[in-house]
């Protein structure tokens, strides 16, 4: 179970995940897509499978898919694909808080991409 305990302190925990939901509810409101019009996140989910949450699989896949609450009751599950750049790689190996590498809102970066019709969100942080 080596595993498990180690999981328990990944930076990939409910505290990221709702600083995420916040952005995202944030690109959201300020997104010109019609399609986008009155949506919101209801919440972006920390469990997922263990395996998952270990730094080499982190490391090796560059990502980790989760679920999301998207749309306008914020209700709509979707998967959520979470993708790592070169920062949030190395804080994550060094179990280092992710928060600061989700993009801003002065961003002008196309960091969240969403994909209506097969309820996909992918997200990229720095």
């Amino acid at each position: 179970m080596k595993n498990a305990e180690e999981n328990i302190k990944t930076p990939f925990n409910e505290e990221f995940c709702n600083q995420l939901e916040y952005r995202i509810c944030h690109e959201f409101e300020k997104s010109n897509d019609p399609k986008l019009k009155g949506f919101w996140c209801d919440g972006v989910s920390w469990s997922t499978s263990e395996n998952q949450l270990t730094k080499k699989y982190v490391n090796d896949k560059r990502k980790i898919e989760t679920k999301a609450w998207i749309g306008k009751t914020g209700q709509t599950e979707f998967k959520a694909i979470v993708h790592f750049g070169k920062k949030a790689l190395s804080k994550y190996a060094k179990g280092m808080d992710l928060t600061e590498c989700i993009p801003n809102s002065e961003s002008q970066a196309e960091w969240i991409e969403i994909d209506l019709k097969n309820k996909i969100v992918e997200i990229r942080i720095e």
